[in-house]
């Protein structure tokens, strides 16, 4: 599915970009996206699925790092140690709206 969106968004890029069809059609076609990107159902699905990946990527960090941290060489395994008590559950350091 994610290789299906970058190749859309990639067609409409390549066509926004090499359309001869001039200003109105640019226009037309930004507004559309703009409409898109400001709809609160789509809005509210793209920060739903960074909740979920920032949670997914939490996880593996964990879970790598409590299995890999003790074979790892000194500096590396004091700065995955450091890394890991800087995180804080509650914190959220991506710019969400939480909207």
């Amino acid at each position: 599915m994610r290789y299906r969106l970058t190749f859309i968004a990639g067609l409409a890029t390549g066509y926004v970009l090499g359309a001869r069809a001039g200003r109105e059609r640019y226009e037309q076609l930004r507004k559309a996206a703009q409409r898109v990107t400001q709809n609160p159902a789509v809005r509210n699905t793209a920060e739903s699925a960074a909740l979920t990946g920032r949670d997914a990527a939490s996880k593996a960090f964990g879970t790598v790092s409590a299995k890999v941290g003790d074979r790892l060489p000194g500096s590396v395994g004091a700065r995955v140690r450091s890394l890991r008590e800087q995180r804080s559950p509650d914190e959220d350091d991506w710019g969400t709206s939480n909207t």
